[in-house]
């Protein structure tokens, strides 16, 4: 009896072996080509965060350690799209947010990974609530409020979804304190 049990350990850790090794071969070829779709995921949603601007004429850049993209047309640089990320309810969350040339007003924002409640916490992705970001200012912290938004700078939260609402403008609100001075610095430079 003792013997059995040793024998399906043994196969239960070889069968382990072989799937992880399976797991970590799909993983080792598939990394390129999911970071090239989320690259063109990002450059596809740059007119939609930053009015004006075109997939074409915009870049690629990297400020401080930070992959950033500037927001072009042909005549110039009209904003930015920086990438922000940060725990939501359920699991983290990775947003695109576009803003203006010096980074005073946010000009839009795109949810680019989720994997919050659905039906409740997944309607951060749903264009009612991030419509409300464009136009709000960068340089003033974004406010979550359950009743109704009245300052330039305050969210409506999702109802039942307060949580992934407030993350997003956590994130959001992080990600500009971070990258606004370097960003505005970058500009100057040119």
């Amino acid at each position: 009896m003792r013997n059995n049990y040793l024998a399906q350990a043994w196969l239960v850790i070889l069968l382990g072996l072989c799937f992880g090794g399976m797991l970590a071969a799909v993983e080792s070829t598939l990394s390129g080509r999911i970071a090239q779709n989320r690259l063109d995921e990002t450059v596809d949603q740059i007119p939609k965060l930053v009015p004006g601007a075109t997939r074409e004429a915009s870049t690629q850049d990297e400020i401080d350690g930070e992959r950033v993209f500037r927001a072009e047309n042909p005549a110039g640089q009209l904003g930015w799209v920086i990438s922000g990320g940060g725990q939501g309810f359920a699991d983290r969350i990775e947003l695109l947010v576009g803003v203006d040339a010096r980074v005073r007003e946010i000009t839009g924002v795109y949810v680019l990974e989720q994997k919050e409640t659905p039906g409740l916490g997944n309607r951060i992705t749903e264009e009612g609530f991030l419509s409300q970001f464009a136009g709000s200012p960068a340089e003033k912290e974004l406010v979550v409020v359950k009743t109704g938004a009245r300052a330039a700078n305050e969210i409506d939260a999702i109802t039942g979804a307060t949580i992934s609402s407030e993350a997003v403008c956590r994130i959001i609100n992080q990600t500009l304190k971070r990258m606004r001075g370097d960003l505005v610095a970058a500009l100057d430079k040119e």
